[in-house]
């Protein structure tokens, strides 16, 4: 499969370096340009290219970048794109790195949010688990405790998805529409746990849209002191 990928950091080179790995045919984007990917390029034989030229690249398109910079992409990013090419957004929304946005400040879903900046339907995906486990962890289907991952959208476009995440070695659980993607924010039961398929259905489940506030608060504060660690 031909996959483009925007955004070249901790998700979108891990998910270059399994997808290639794998014999998927990658095209991966930076806000720097495609001069500063040579070593991700010579690494993994994916092929380095603009944001538009790897949204236009084949059947999926990872964005895979902070909130903030969502704003910041070519308005017509997308145009012209066949509408069966099926977007995933990766994103999470940490105001001490983002800065305040006030849509998603009062409640507004922030996959959603995205959706509406790119002009196309996104499906909520690899935004819950850390780069790290993304890169090594994936097991073989049938393996005990084999991590799973939610994912969130409309059911066509998903499906594609579903059978990514299946193929790269974690349990793929529907986590039913993009209006459901709320669950899976940062804070969230389900976030940056390496549960199995019973336990990210049960922490979907345990979410509560009340306490998106607190969550979000809860996973800032241990952003803000991540970054302070990193001096």
């Amino acid at each position: 499969m031909k996959i483009g990928i925007i955004g070249a950091g901790l998700i979108g080179g891990t998910l270059t370096r399994r997808w290639t790995k794998l014999g998927h045919e990658v095209f991966i984007a930076n806000s720097r340009g495609p001069e500063t990917l040579r070593e991700l390029e010579k690494e993994t034989g994916a092929k380095a290219v603009t944001a538009k030229e790897a949204a236009r690249a084949g059947e999926v398109v990872v964005v895979t970048i902070t909130q903030k910079a969502i704003p910041d992409l070519p308005k017509d990013l997308f145009a012209g794109v066949p509408k069966d090419v099926v977007v995933i957004d990766t994103g999470n929304y940490y105001p001490v790195r983002d800065g305040n946005i006030a849509a998603l400040e009062k409640g507004q879903i922030e996959s959603e949010w995205v959706a509406e900046h790119l002009g196309r339907p996104v499906i909520k995906a690899f935004n819950n688990i850390y780069f790290q486990s993304l890169l090594d962890k994936g097991v073989p289907k049938g393996t005990a405790g084999r991590i799973a991952l939610p994912i969130a959208g409309e059911p066509d476009a998903k499906a594609k998805v579903l059978k990514l995440v299946e193929e790269l070695g974690f349990d793929a659980i529907d986590a039913g529409s993009l209006a459901d993607s709320w669950r899976q924010q940062p804070g969230t039961p389900v976030y940056t746990h390496d549960f199995d398929a019973s336990g990210v259905k049960k922490a979907l489940a345990e979410a509560d849209r009340a306490s998106l506030p607190k969550y979000r608060d809860a996973a800032n504060t241990w952003l803000k002191n991540f970054l302070a660690s990193q001096g």
